[in-house]
């Protein structure tokens, strides 16, 4: 499908989901356009000019009110060019709509562009600097080191379930299985309690931290599914299989903003497991080899890290479904310094550090 058009039918879902504005059925919008056309791509930092175009026919036009998304952005007492500066606004599909006073009546018009990261990435790659023993049954969703110990959320229907590990055993210390109609997902230490997500039950799980006993559980309808979680002392971050990161309230987990994940070409799909670390989020995407560093205020990958045959390819054993049992697990030890990254029924979990690609 032409990109184009492919963005604006986006557009348009996001719209009837509530993301974007609410059109006038009785309006004559079918009479009036608007640029820039559907579709078109902006790096943030660019300027965007809107122009709103009207029948010849049409009553002198009193004001043009101005909206980006369901927020008013500025106000014109005719249709002549009005600038719009992208450097401070969220990256992603942005809905622009012009609402045109004439004579009494008003007419609304909308378009939609693509919002991209300034510049491209950093390249870089990593360096294993020591190895510890994973579970091969682990199918591993969510990942926390907290205090000495690994929070594991597994997931899998009839095996998903949360446990504490030790790291350099892999023992599992303590374990709570899930009702097999859930599937577990990620995961976050908020306080002395533990919050799980679920993939498609549109629930999560609050455990106690010490005892890892079930306390209580939410509703969560905040996007399609869930997937990963993480915490940045104020706030949880959660990825839903598509490019957004939600923002939930660490105390009754309702949603407070999100952003979109972008780098200088493209919207980037299937963000998983999430680490905060040192004002970044850092995430897998599913089904690849890749690590993003994402800036958690604008949704630009900063950085992409490579973990190519991180567990060499040749050396798996043939009767796993490799597509499935990816690259899928991060967890930062604050004190130490130390990052483990996993995967999906590894027989590892590796300590690493990233470093620029030559």
């Amino acid at each position: 499908m032409n990109n184009k058009i492919k963005l604006f039918f986006t557009a348009l879902a996001l719209t009837a989901f509530g993301y974007g504005c609410k059109h006038n059925p009785d309006t004559s919008a079918n009479d009036y356009s608007i640029t820039p056309e559907a579709g078109t791509t902006y790096k943030a930092g660019d300027k965007i000019d809107i122009k709103v175009g009207y029948p010849k026919d049409s009553k002198k036009v009193d004001s043009v009110v101005y909206l980006l998304d369901s927020a008013r952005i500025t106000t014109s007492k005719d249709t002549a060019v009005v600038s719009l500066k992208t450097d401070s606004i969220g990256l992603g599909i942005r809905i622009i709509t012009a609402k045109v006073y004439a004579a009494g009546t008003s007419n609304e018009v909308s378009t939609n562009i693509l919002l991209l990261a300034a510049k491209a990435p950093a390249r870089y790659t990593y360096k294993v600097e020591k190895t510890f023993p994973h579970d091969t049954a682990a199918y591993t969703e969510g990942l926390q080191y907290v205090d000495g110990i690994l929070y594991e959320s597994l997931g899998d229907y009839e095996h998903s379930s949360i446990r504490k590990v030790d790291l350099n055993t892999g023992k599992v210390l303590q374990e709570t299985k899930l009702d097999g109609k859930y599937f577990g997902e990620g995961l976050s230490v908020v306080g002395d309690k533990v919050v799980q997500l679920t993939w498609k039950e549109k629930v999560g799980f609050v455990y106690d931290k010490n005892t890892l006993k079930l306390l209580n559980n939410f509703s969560n309808n905040i996007g399609p599914e869930g997937w990963g979680m993480c915490y940045d002392g104020t706030k949880l971050y959660m990825d839903d299989s598509t490019n957004r990161i939600w923002f939930l309230d660490k105390n009754d987990y309702h949603q407070i903003g999100h952003i979109d994940v972008c780098d200088d070409k493209q919207q980037i799909d299937s963000i998983n497991e999430l680490e905060y670390i040192n004002g970044k989020i850092y995430a897998n995407v599913y089904q690849t080899d890749n690590i993003l560093v994402i800036n958690p205020k604008t949704g630009a990958v900063e950085q992409v890290i490579d973990m190519k045959e991180i567990y060499p390819v040749a050396g798996r054993p043939q009767d796993r479904d490799w597509n499935n049992n990816v690259l899928n697990g991060i967890a930062w030890d604050a004190k130490g310094q130390r990052l483990f990254v996993t995967g999906k029924k590894w027989p590892h979990l590796y300590q690493v550090k990233f470093v620029p690609v030559p």
